[in-house]
């Protein structure tokens, strides 16, 4: 029989009366990725800390909330569907997690429950080695839930000019109007993506464009947002929120036209990299953490 079958072969992280907890709450939760990057980067710091993931339905949130504190847990993610939620159950929620009406991190400090969105800062990050500057750039942003909310104010707040596309024009009518106000600008429109004429006026223009929708997710990979596929361009930068596949269609067919492109892992990563960040006052390892993310998917 193989060595791999023996008990003294597989890796048990050491777990005693010091060990801190992290964790994530989500519905469901099975196919996080936060687990694997966590404890890599927890594993290449040596910190006695275990990151767990808990499946909480949403009738269970508020309670799986108050017992934070008296299990003594360090930090919490919060993924679909919590994220809106878990607002009212806080004492303090940052400016920016205030502004897009969501949390994606919890912090407990003092016996205070408090809430940041770690999601624009991800985002922003994962731009950083692309070279593209976002002040005044065109940006087609597509999808109006919750995904698109921080994209947006982060955009906005960097000085680029957003369109946000939408299937409910009402609905990315509200964020504009939302982001508007709260960073005072003028520069955020709308479009529907049944007006396929101005969709493609506005890919032609776009310097980049960002699927945060589910459409191209696993398991429903074959289908994209409605956009013309021949609208994609060699100068600008297709990025997808979606990873799970690591390649969308909405990337292939991007890619096939020249464009630059990126999905949504290394934006995972780095909003990970700044929650890790608050609850442990320590630089996480961004490439423990992005190795251990591509091997889980099997990707190079």
């Amino acid at each position: 029989m193989g060595s791999s079958n023996r008990p003294d072969s597989v890796r048990v992280p050491e777990v005693n009366g010091q060990t801190q907890v992290l964790a994530v709450f989500g519905y469901p939760v099975e196919h996080s990725l936060s687990p694997t990057i966590h404890n890599a980067s927890i594993a290449f710091l040596g910190l006695n800390y275990i990151y767990i993931p808990f499946s909480v339905k949403p009738d269970h949130l508020d309670s799986a909330i108050r017992i934070i504190n008296p299990l003594g847990i360090r930090g919490i993610n919060l993924t679909v569907p919590h994220k809106e939620r878990a607002i009212a159950c806080l004492d303090w929620i940052s400016p920016e997690a205030k502004a897009v009406g969501a949390v994606n991190t919890i912090h407990p400090v003092d016996g205070e429950l408090r809430g940041y969105n770690t999601d624009g800062e991800g985002f922003l990050r994962s731009l950083k080695d692309t070279g593209l500057s976002l002040k005044g750039s065109r940006v087609l942003v597509l999808g109006a839930g919750g995904a698109s909310r921080s994209v947006v104010y982060r955009l906005v707040k960097e000085g680029a000019r957003v369109t946000i596309a939408n299937r409910t024009v009402e609905r990315a009518e509200e964020l504009a109007l939302r982001i508007s106000r709260i960073l005072d600008s003028d520069k955020i429109d709308c479009v529907r993506f049944q007006d396929v004429g101005k969709i493609t006026e506005l890919m032609e223009a776009a310097e980049l464009v960002v699927n945060t929708t589910t459409l191209g997710m696993h398991p429903d990979m074959d289908s994209m947002p409605p956009i013309p596929p021949e609208s994609f361009h060699s100068g600008m930068l297709a990025y997808d929120l979606i990873y799970n596949p690591y390649e969308t269609r909405f990337l292939r067919c991007a890619g096939e036209a020249g464009a630059k492109t990126m999905n949504g892992l290394e934006m995972l990563i780095q909003q990970g990299a700044a929650a890790f960040q608050i609850w442990t006052q320590r630089e996480p390892s961004v490439e423990a953490m992005r190795e251990a993310a591509k091997r889980k998917m099997s990707v190079p």
